[in-house]
């Protein structure tokens, strides 16, 4: 079991996974719950129009249009804020345990004393921390689609879809600066803070660039624009911008590479 690192990376996450699985599940659950009682009624539309600008840019509500609709309403309750803030996290949890967690623990010795390379080690534990992701974004999609069928939502399974593989993007992205600069520090605290401000820094600038005319072109610096920037939910997935977010995901694997292979690992 331990020359194969994908398995193991999964196993010693499995209950993590679960409890992300349930959290996630009755969040969704809880959200589409309390769309019947704002369906149709124009009143939450005049709320939110009455928001300051700066606040409704601040939780990405500038280009909401209704809200009273089912794509508005998941738009302006999860998609715009929620889903991302939880998927971020989720990525960065795994990216900086899958390495750096590993050798502050000091098992990454255990896993390098087996007949594998740190290539391998690398491609392996990435490919356990996207699987990871996968299986969140499925169980999200999944109760998305139940959910919308259960109170009769008008939106279809294909841009649920298309909303989820988005954010499940940009989980993985952030996970792969995450994973990169565990590879480079070997210390988890570090590179859990270096992308928290990364995270943070490049939220605010998406934010930004909807309310400051000067600050628009340091949205293409974001990764949140690319996640958002075209509403897959109501418009599908953007082409350019899932492959400026799955070439930022290969470039950081290939930097993480770089990383553990130029250093002395702390065994």
């Amino acid at each position: 079991m331990l020359n194969n690192v994908f398995f193991k990376s999964l196993r010693d996450e499995r209950w993590a996974m679960v409890w992300w699985a349930l959290g996630l599940s009755l969040l969704v659950a809880l959200v589409i719950a309390f769309f019947p009682s704002i369906r149709g009624n124009d009143d939450f539309n005049r709320l939110m129009e009455s928001y300051p600008e700066n606040l409704k840019a601040l939780f990405g509500f500038t280009e909401l249009t209704d809200i009273t609709s089912a794509v508005g309403f998941l738009n302006a309750e999860l998609f715009a804020f929620m889903a991302p803030l939880l998927f971020v996290i989720h990525g960065v949890v795994l990216g900086s345990g899958s390495i750096a967690g590993e050798e502050g623990r000091g098992t990454l010795e255990i896993l390098l004393t087996e007949p594998i390379t740190r290539g391998t080690l690398v491609a392996q534990k990435f490919a356990a921390m996207i699987t990871a992701t996968v299986v969140l974004a499925l169980v999200l999609w999944i109760v998305l689609v139940i959910g919308a069928l259960a109170i009769d939502m008008d939106v279809s399974a294909l841009r649920l879809a298309a909303a989820t593989f988005s954010v499940m993007l940009l989980g993985v992205t952030f996970g792969a600066l995450a994973f990169a600069a565990g590879c480079f520090t070997g210390i988890r605290s570090t590179s859990v803070a270096v992308v928290a401000a990364i995270a943070v820094g490049t939220y605010f600038l998406n934010a930004a660039s909807g309310i400051v005319s000067y600050m628009q072109p340091a949205k293409w610096l974001s990764p949140f624009y690319y996640y958002n920037g075209s509403d897959p939910l109501t418009n599908g997935l953007n082409p350019a911008h899932i492959a400026v977010l799955l070439a930022t995901i290969a470039i950081l694997l290939g930097a993480g590479y770089f990383g553990l292979r130029r250093r002395d690992l702390r065994l």
